[in-house]
C-alpha cells in the first residue's frame, strides 16, 4: 500500500507540472485561434524537435513496441523501428523546410487542410472538407489508443478498474489541452519527450543489469526459436482465447516462422507514414525560423534512434526476466510497467512510469487539438460559417475537442485493445491519405487539384478496403495496409495530374517562388 502511495505522489507531481504549463499558456492561447492552433509560429529548434517526436511516438513507444518485442521477438520490432528511423530522417530532411516556407506563402496556412486547399487555390473547398473529415476519423482512433494506454497504466499500478482509470486519464488530457492549446501542448511535449527518453534509458540500463548482462540476455533469449532472428519470428503457442500455453513454468513456442522480404517491406513501410502525420507536419509549420530546422533534425534523430533501440531491447529483456508472466499480446504491452515497478523503489518507479503518462499526454493532446481544428477552422469557418469571428472559431474548437474526446473514450472502453494494432491502423490512414499528396504538392509543380482530391480519397479509402476486406485473405494480402494504399495514392495522383489540365499560372508561379525561397 505504501508503495502505491509513493507511485501516486510521483504521478501527481508530474501531473501538477503539466497543469502549471497549461495555465501559464492559457492567456496567450485565448488571444486568437492562430495562437491556440499553431502558437503564432514561435517555436524554437529544441521545442520543435522534442514536441514533434514526443507527439509522434505516444504511449506506443513505451508499451506497444516493447510489447511486440516481448511477444514475438526481435524481427517485427526491429524492422518497424528501422523504417520509422529512416522515415523520420527523410521527413526532416526533405519536407520540413519546404513545408514551413510553403505554408506561410500559401495564405499563411495554419492547418494541413488549410495548406492543401490554399496550395491549389480552390474556391469550393472540396480538398478542405475531405482532408478535415479524414483527420477527424483517424485522430479519433489515435486518441483512443492513447486513452487505452493510460487506462492500462493506472489500472495495473493501482489495481483499479480499467474503465475508471481510462476515463480519469482522458479527462486530465482534455482539461489541459482545452485551456492551453498548441503552446501548452508543445512546451509540455518538450518536457515529456525528455522524461520519455530518461525513462527508456534507465529501464534499459537496469534491465541489462538484472538480466546478468548482454551475453546472458542473448544466451537465454536465443533459446526461444526465432526470437533473436532478423529473418525469422517467434511463434507463441496459444489457446483458442489467444493465451499462451505454459508447461512446467515455461511458456510454449512453436517452430520459428519465416520473416521474408515481403514482410520486411511491410513493416519498414511504417516509415512512409511520416510524410502524412499532421502532428509532426504542424511542428514543421510552427517553428519560428526555417533555418533552425537543421538543428531540430539532429536533435530529433538522436532522440528517435536511442529511444526506439531502448524500447525494443526492453521487450527482449522482459521476456528473459518474466518468461511466463504476460500471456497475451495485450498483456505483453505492460512489460515496461512491470520492469519499472520491480527495478526501482516506488517513488522512483512512479517518476519512470510518468514517462508512459508523458508519452500518452504528448500524443493525445496533439491528436485532439488537430482534430478539433480540422472541424472548427476548416469545416465550420471554411464552409459552414465563412463570416465566423476568430472568437467563434476558438469556441467551436474547444467544443469540438470535447466531442472528439468523448468519441475516443467510447472507442477506448475495450480493455483488451492492443495498442500496437490500434496505432498501426490510424498511422496507415494518415500516411496513405496525406503522405503522397504532401510530397507531390511540395515537389511537383504539375500536381493538379483533381489529383489531390483523387489521391486523398484513394489512399484513405484503400486503407479501409485493404485492412477489412483484403488483409483477412492472407498471403500477399497480409502486407501492412499502409504500403499498398500509399503506392495506389501515388499512382492515382500521377495519372490524374497528367490527364487533367495543368495548374493555373498563379499556382505554378507560387510553386516556383517557394522553390526559390527554399533553395536561396
Amino acid at each position: 500500500m505504501e508503495g502505491s502511495v509513493q507511485v501516486f505522489i510521483a504521478m501527481v507531481l508530474y501531473i501538477a507540472a503539466v497543469i502549471v504549463i497549461g495555465l501559464y499558456y492559457a492567456r496567450r492561447a485565448g488571444e486568437s485561434s492562430d495562437n491556440f492552433l499553431i502558437g503564432g509560429r514561435s517555436l524554437g529548434p529544441w521545442v520543435t524537435a522534442m514536441a514533434a517526436e514526443a507527439s509522434d511516438m505516444s504511449g506506443w513507444l513505451l508499451m506497444g513496441l516493447p510489447g511486440v518485442a516481448y511477444w514475438c521477438g526481435l524481427s517485427d520490432a526491429f524492422w518497424t523501428s528501422l523504417g520509422l528511423a529512416i522515415g523520420t530522417y527523410l521527413n526532416w530532411l526533405f519536407v520540413a523546410k519546404r513545408l514551413r516556407v510553403y505554408s506561410h506563402v500559401a495564405e499563411d496556412s495554419i492547418t494541413i487542410p488549410d495548406f492543401l486547399s490554399n496550395r491549389f487555390k480552390e474556391k469550393d473547398k472540396i480538398i478542405l472538407l475531405i482532408a478535415a473529415l479524414f483527420i477527424l476519423i483517424f485522430f479519433s482512433v489515435y486518441a483512443a489508443s492513447c486513452f487505452v494506454t493510460v487506462g492500462k497504466l493506472f489500472s495495473t499500478l493501482f489495481d483499479t478498474e480499467y474503465v475508471y482509470m481510462m476515463i480519469a486519464g482522458a479527462l486530465f488530457v482534455i482539461f489541459y489541452t482545452f485551456i492551453g492549446g498548441f503552446l501548452a501542448e508543445s512546451a509540455s511535449d518538450f518536457m515529456q519527450g525528455t522524461i520519455m527518453f530518461i525513462a527508456l534509458s534507465v529501464v534499459f540500463i537496469a534491465g541489462i543489469g538484472h538480466a546478468g548482462g548482454i551475453s546472458a540476455i542473448i544466451e537465454n533469449a536465443g533459446k526461444i526459436p526465432g526470437f533473436l532472428e532478423f529473418f525469422g519470428i517467434a511463434k507463441p503457442v496459444v489457446d483458442d482465447a489467444g493465451r499462451q500455453l505454459v508447461e512446467a513454468g515455461e511458456p510454449l513456442f512453436g517452430q520459428a516462422g519465416k520473416y521474408g522480404l515481403l514482410t520486411i517491406i511491410s513493416t519498414m513501410s511504417w516509415g512512409l507514414g511520416y510524410f502524412g502525420m499532421p502532428q509532426v507536419l504542424l511542428k514543421f509549420m510552427a517553428i519560428k525560423r526555417s533555418e533552425e530546422l537543421k538543428i531540430s533534425r539532429r536533435i530529433a534523430m538522436v532522440w528517435v534512434v536511442i529511444s526506439l533501440s531502448a524500447a525494443v531491447v526492453i521487450g527482449l529483456i522482459g521476456r528473459v526476466l518474466y518468461p511466463a508472466e504476460l500471456l497475451t499480446s495485450s498483456e505483453a504491452e505492460k512489460i515496461f510497467i512491470i520492469m519499472s515497478t520491480d527495478f526501482f523503489v516506488p517513488f522512483i518507479a512512479g517518476i519512470v512510469m510518468a514517462g508512459i503518462l508523458a508519452a500518452t499526454i504528448s500524443s493525445s493532446d496533439s491528436y485532439l487539438l488537430i482534430a478539433a481544428s480540422s472541424f472548427s477552422k476548416n469545416i465550420y469557418k471554411g464552409i459552414m460559417k465563412k463570416d465566423a469571428t476568430d472568437r467563434q472559431v476558438l469556441i467551436m474548437t474547444r467544443i469540438t475537442l470535447l466531442v472528439i474526446a468523448f468519441i475516443a473514450m467510447i472507442i477506448a472502453l475495450d480493455e483488451n485493445s492492443v495498442i500496437f494494432k490500434v496505432v498501426s491502423f490510424a498511422w496507415a490512414g494518415f500516411g496513405a491519405t496525406f503522405g503522397p499528396i504532401m510530397l507531390f504538392s511540395l515537389f511537383w509543380k504539375r500536381t493538379t487539384r483533381a489529383a489531390a482530391i483523387a489521391g486523398m480519397v484513394s489512399g484513405g479509402g484503400m486503407v479501409f478496403i485493404w485492412k477489412l476486406l483484403l488483409n483477412p485473405l492472407g498471403g500477399v494480402f497480409a502486407i501492412y495496409e499502409l504500403f499498398p494504399a500509399f503506392v495506389i495514392s501515388c499512382i492515382v495522383i500521377l495519372a490524374v495530374s497528367l490527364l487533367t489540365e495543368e495548374p493555373s499560372k498563379e499556382v505554378q508561379d507560387e510553386f516556383e517562388y517557394v522553390r526559390a525561397q527554399v533553395n536561396g
